[in-house]
């Protein structure tokens, strides 16, 4: 009998070792989701025709923002997202070629509290994320590179278009300056998820959670896509520009994702019946292939949500995903280009471009590099199993700052003590868990944007911005009017005042 109860207890003390285990071990993971140069209105769930089932599914599932922003441009966003600060308080304001300063990364932050850091993708930064709290690193240490090959040319292939043949490349602790991929079906999104997966496994093999920066380089150009992808949108965009747009908005309409609040901005693109044949035909095909690496992202998305259900990790993780800027209006023209290469393949640079730019911001004025909202506004989908309210929509003003809180909150991780520590900045933004909760949340602070010529600042719904130093401020309710149409600086000049003054103290303690 005493036999038998002994071994009871062990059964039970061993239940319940197990139980603490899991409950220590696994989690949540947390999965952050990067695209580039993505537009707001370019995924089904935004509005979009295109093909995005696994993103419109965690948005279903989850929740979408109206009124969460970047920087408008790829490196200062990139470095806020991982920092929790403004990019002038980690020296990625004007340039990235400096190491992160006075911020401590998502990585060193969460490697301190037990989890496993992962990232694959882009990073657009100076240092190797191995030396910034990764624990692995696969990926594009610089801007932007060739889909098919970042490197030289491959035997029985045409040479790839490219900026720079020499831009360097990470696996793990090697940097590569002039990354030619060995294998043939290379192609960055894939590879960026390939080694994704083996980092999710490599993380369940160790019995311990993890943190995953997935920073893709879709959809930025050039624009390369798989064959069979591309032939998806065959004839989708002989409607033109203004008939797709309007598509969208009222999708974004009937899905409940904006209300007639959101006027539609008047448009920027030309109207498509002044181009000729050949004209429709490019701008078509263009947007064809665009869609297509929107399609292919997705579709890579997908495996790794297959693979967290595998793992049997689906319900213990959160998704975030974002992007870097609204869709770019700039277009590269590489000399020596060989225009006689077929749009989306690997020997041709071509550029989304203004007009269809303007599309993919739908409904919102102006593109990447700009701080009005068509350049600074990012879809946020937010995922989390019996946390988040199905098909939930917040219009919260936030930034890429309030990440970092956010996942500290989340994960119980700490930040810094920057009392003791003079060289780390203390967090500027503040945590969104409440809202993912479905409560309510305040922000004290206003928020700033300065990146070239565009300045904005946000406070509560008042909305200053320009595009040029000495161009006078817009004024803008965005409550009222989030898409920027009703400009309000001869109504209200002391609203202007107060504001700048605020944007002049705030950007002084970077210029001393």
């Amino acid at each position: 009998m005493k036999y038998r109860f002994l071994l009871y207890l062990f059964v039970i003390f061993n239940i319940a070792a197990c139980k603490t285990e899991n409950t220590d071990n696994f989690g949540p993971n947390i999965i952050l989701i990067s695209a580039d140069d993505l537009g707001w209105s370019d995924l089904g769930c935004y509005g979009s025709e295109i093909n995005t089932p696994n993103l419109d599914k965690l948005a279903e599932e989850g929740m979408r923002f109206t009124q969460f922003h970047n920087t408008s441009k790829c490196f200062p966003s990139r470095a806020s997202l991982i920092t929790g600060v403004y990019a002038h308080d980690c020296g990625y304001d004007t340039t990235f070629n400096n190491p992160i300063k006075n911020a401590v990364t998502i990585g060193e932050v969460l490697r301190e509290k037990g989890y496993l850091t992962y990232w694959s993708g882009k990073h657009h930064g100076k240092e190797n994320p191995i030396t910034r709290g990764f624990d692995r690193y696969y990926g594009l240490k610089d801007g932007a590179c060739n889909f098919f090959n970042p490197g030289a040319q491959r035997e029985g292939e045409a040479k790839p278009a490219q900026k720079n043949p020499t831009r360097t490349w990470c696996i793990d602790s090697m940097m590569h300056y002039g990354y030619t991929p060995k294998e043939k079906d290379f192609y960055t999104t894939d590879y960026f998820t390939h080694y994704a997966i083996d980092y999710m496994k490599d993380a369940a093999e160790k019995k311990k959670p993890f943190f995953l920066y997935l920073a893709y380089t879709a959809p930025h150009d050039p624009l390369m896509a798989w064959p069979e992808d591309i032939a998806k949108y065959k004839g989708k965009y002989d409607l033109g520009y203004g008939r797709i747009r309007n598509a969208r908005y009222n999708k974004q309409l009937k899905m409940g994702l904006i209300d007639k609040g959101y006027a539609l901005s008047k448009p920027t693109f030309k109207p498509w019946d002044t181009l000729t044949l050949d004209q429709k035909e490019f701008e078509a095909k263009k947007m064809e292939v665009y869609a297509a690496m929107i399609d292919r992202m997705d579709q890579n998305i997908g495996r790794v949500l297959d693979e967290l259900e595998s793992l049997g990790q689906l319900d213990n993780s959160i998704i975030l995903f974002v992007s870097d800027n609204g869709a770019s209006s700039q277009v590269v023209n590489l000399k020596n280009d060989n225009d006689d290469g077929k749009i989306g393949g690997i020997d041709r640079w071509i550029s989304l471009g203004l007009d269809w730019a303007n599309v993919s911001n739908t409904p919102y004025r102006f593109y990447k590099n700009y701080s009005y909202e068509g350049g600074i506004n990012t879809p946020l989908i937010a995922w989390w199993p019996n946390k988040i309210k199905s098909n939930s929509f917040s219009s919260f003003s936030g930034h890429f700052i309030d990440i970092m809180p956010t996942i500290i909150e989340i994960t119980g991780a700490t930040y810094p003590d920057y009392f003791n520590k003079q060289d780390i900045t203390p967090m500027r933004g503040i945590s969104l868990l409440p809202i993912l909760e479905g409560k309510e949340a305040k922000r004290d602070k206003p928020i700033f944007w300065q990146w070239k010529e565009g300045r904005a600042l946000l406070q509560n719904n008042w909305k200053i911005v320009k595009h040029g130093i000495d161009k006078p401020w817009d004024l803008y309710n965005i409550e009222e009017d989030p898409t920027e149409t009703n400009n309000l600086n001869n109504m209200y000049p002391d609203k202007i005042i107060e504001l700048d003054s605020m944007f002049i103290n705030w950007i002084s303690k970077y210029n001393n």
